[in-house]
Order: structure tokens, then sequence, then C-alpha cells
């Protein structure tokens, strides 16, 4: 019986064909790697093949960038990882060979897709999480956590950028606050945008007035794209100009809400609003 090698073999299947043999092949290779009691010790859940991640792979061997081939492949990622292996006799020694050198990306148990695309001598494999944002906590939870971590931010001196601030009161929490922190992350993650300008272009402080909530002082932080708390409270700490905000001792409250819609650009939005009332 005539032989073929890998790539040849391809030819004389559908294009379609050939990636999902690649990828179920390799697939049992990684997932062993993965599971309990595997090379990799990870401990974690088997990878499920998605015919987009072969094609970026695919991008991925024309030379392609990898945010460009998951984007043209339609594939949208919370986060990837690319293993690019070659050599001949390549398939022989890969589970040793990803054993040795890739058990960091192949055990990530973050990581839930696999996508293959293979040559004669070399061999491209995207491991991804898929872009799925989500907020765990009740709003309760999240009014909580953030007014703890805020204050443990203000109660100790930092510096924003060129400024230097001393420790800084406490803050309270406000309702008020919390309800046009609600209003405007749902307005960004609805209409898809990240402003400081509301859709109907309002500024902070006209929805904080508009709200009832009568201000002596008055300021916005926004993020987006975080997935915790923790997470937008230090990217507001590394910002300087929402630093000097979450340092200012002036303010005496605040409120902050985050809204979610994974049909948008980044996901899940954060708004905090600072007081003080007259």
């Amino acid at each position: 019986m005539k032989t073929f090698p890998p790539m040849a073999l391809c030819l004389l299947l559908s294009f379609g064909a050939c990636l999902q043999a690649q990828t179920d092949s390799v697939l049992r290779v990684v997932n062993r790697l993965r599971a309990p009691g595997g090379a990799c010790a990870a401990k974690a859940s088997s990878l499920v093949p998605q015919a987009a991640l072969d094609a970026a792979a695919s991008r991925l061997a024309q030379r392609a960038a990898l945010e460009a081939a998951l984007q043209s492949a339609g594939y949208r990622a919370s986060q990837a990882q690319v293993i690019t292996v070659s050599g001949p006799g390549l398939r022989a020694g890969l589970e040793a060979l990803l054993a040795k050198r890739f058990c960091a990306q192949v055990g990530k148990k973050e990581l839930s897709d696999i996508g293959v695309f293979e040559t004669r001598n070399q061999l491209w494999i995207v491991l991804a999480e898929p872009f799925s944002p989500r907020m765990d906590l009740t709003r309760q939870q999240v009014a909580e956590r953030m007014l703890v971590l805020v204050n443990q931010a203000r109660a100790v001196p930092r510096r924003c950028g060129d400024k230097a601030f001393a420790a800084a009161p406490a803050l309270a929490w406000d309702a008020t606050l919390e309800k046009v922190a609600a209003q405007h992350a749902s307005d960004m993650a609805t209409n898809d945008y990240f402003s400081h300008t509301g859709h109907d272009g309002s500024t902070p402080a006209q929805r904080v007035a508009r709200a009832g909530y009568r201000w002596r002082m008055t300021g916005e932080n926004i993020a987006a794209g975080q997935l915790s708390p923790e997470a937008a409270v230090e990217g507001w700490i590394k910002s300087p100009g929402h630093c000097e905000n979450l340092m200012n001792g002036g303010y005496t409250e605040m409120g902050v809400a985050a809204a979610v819609n994974s049909a948008s650009k980044m996901g899940l939005y954060w708004v905090q609003e600072f007081g003080t009332p007259r």
C-alpha cells in the first residue's frame, strides 16, 4: 500500500476534513497532558476543538499576527496561546516535546478551546479562552468589595503620576451615586462606547445633579475590560488622573457599579462616582 506524508494526504482530502484530522490527533495528545495524571500535572478540563481556531492557526502559518488571525477567523478571545513546533518526525515525539517545553501553555486551566494547522514539518497549535465577560458578584457584593478596596487604597500615601498624595479619609457609600454609576455603566455597555460623555451628551456632573444629588464636589472614574473589582481599582491606581480622583481627600462619598454586554467591544464596564454633598 502506498503511503503519503501528512501534507500529501491533505491534498487527497477536503481541506476541512484534513484540518479536522489534524486537530483530532493533536487534541488527544494535548488533552492527555492536561488530564489528571498527565505529564503536565495540570488537572485541567479537556480542550474542545474549534474550526475557527483551526482557521486562525492556518493564518498564523501564513505569517499573520495572532490578533489578526483570530479576527479573520471570527474568534473573539479573552486570551490565547500559540505553540509552534517544527522538525522531522514531528508527530512521533510531539507528546514528549510538549511536556518538556510547553506545559505552561498546555496546562493553563482557563483555556478551553484548541485549533491546529500542520504542514509536513511544522505544527501550529492555538489554545484559547473565548471572550465571555461575566459578573459573578451581586450588586451588593460589588458595592461592599469596592468600598473596601477603595478605602484601603486611600488609607496610605501614594504618588499619582508626578503628584504626591497623603492618606485620605475613608469614603462612605451613597445609593444615589451608585444609581448614577449604574446608569452610565449600562449606557456604555448597551451602546458600546467608553467615555465620560454620556450617549445623550451629558457630563458626569450633569448626571449626578440630574439624579438629585446636591454636590459641592463631584468626579468620575471609568474602566472597561477588567473582570473583577480588584482589577478595576488596580487600573485606576495606575492611571494618574483616575488615581488623583481616588486619592482626593475632598471627597466624602462614592458609588460604583458595573455592566456587562458580551457583544460590546470591552464586554464589562465600570463606573465610580465621587461626591461631597453641600
